[in-house]
């Protein structure tokens, strides 16, 4: 799959793309990511991509031209526009379900907003999708492109060094994960690691650890513990593991 970065600081996605587990799927092009600076498609001597907003009021906007010369040169690379991801607080939640959509399809491309926002024209015409990290604002679209690309990576075939690593992340089922442990098993202060992931007992420790991601998930985002019920994700031991967990807290 193939994602084309539209951004003004190019400069901030090299590091990201270099280290950490996920460089195995951008080096290998099984996550294949590329940079157009958008400074490269003004058309005046301090190539500008931004100006005063129409109307008054504080800020700059990204002008439409450079942003529509970019997406002209990403499709005759591409041969066709693929679907245009802006990041915008008004967008819709990227979630695991949406992550995992994109990283089962071609790609994308992710335009990276910055100052008070692109000019609508653009968005109106080529943004098929928007998308937002949170209830908060960023200085601009490179975080959340960031994101994105991290979460896509670490879903591509032979990336972590467990293909079943990220089955057991949160929100690959709906809910929140469970709480780990590694050595020693009792710290010099005296906390010790659950004894029933020292028991050997697969069955019990699978249950152990469906319990406790129920126990975080209803404490923390009781909205995904509906969600999974709505979705028909909880089973009878679930139910009742949470309807004792409520009658005693």
């Amino acid at each position: 799959m193939r994602f084309d970065v539209l951004t003004i600081f190019p400069e901030l996605f090299a590091p990201h793309l270099t280290h950490g587990v996920t460089r195995r799927a951008f080096e290998s092009r099984q996550v294949d990511v590329r940079l157009w600076p958008l400074r490269d498609f003004a058309d005046d001597n301090y190539r500008r991509v931004d100006d005063r907003t129409y109307g008054g009021g504080p800020g700059m906007v990204m002008l439409a031209e450079p942003l529509e010369r970019a997406l002209a040169a990403v499709q005759a690379d591409r041969g066709e526009l693929p679907a245009v991801i802006h990041f915008t607080p008004t967008g819709a939640r990227m979630d695991q379900a949406r992550i995992a959509a994109l990283a089962a399809g071609p790609g994308a491309v992710l335009l990276c907003g910055r100052y008070e926002g692109i000019d609508q024209r653009v968005l109106d015409r080529h943004v098929t999708m928007e998308l937002s990290l949170g209830d908060f604002v960023l200085s601009g679209g490179e975080l959340p492109a960031l994101a994105l690309l991290d979460a896509v990576a670490r879903l591509q075939e032979g990336v972590l060094g467990d293909a079943q690593s990220h089955q057991q992340d949160s929100f690959s089922d709906g809910l929140l994960d469970c709480p780990h442990y590694s050595r020693p098993e009792v710290l010099p202060d005296g906390r010790a690691v659950p004894p029933v992931l020292l028991s050997g007992h697969h069955a019990d420790i699978r249950r152990w650890r469906r319990e406790q991601s129920l126990a975080i998930t209803a404490a923390r985002r009781p909205d995904l513990i509906e969600a999974a019920r709505a979705a028909g994700r909880l089973s009878k031991a679930d139910e009742a593991f949470l309807t004792k967990s409520r009658q005693n807290p």
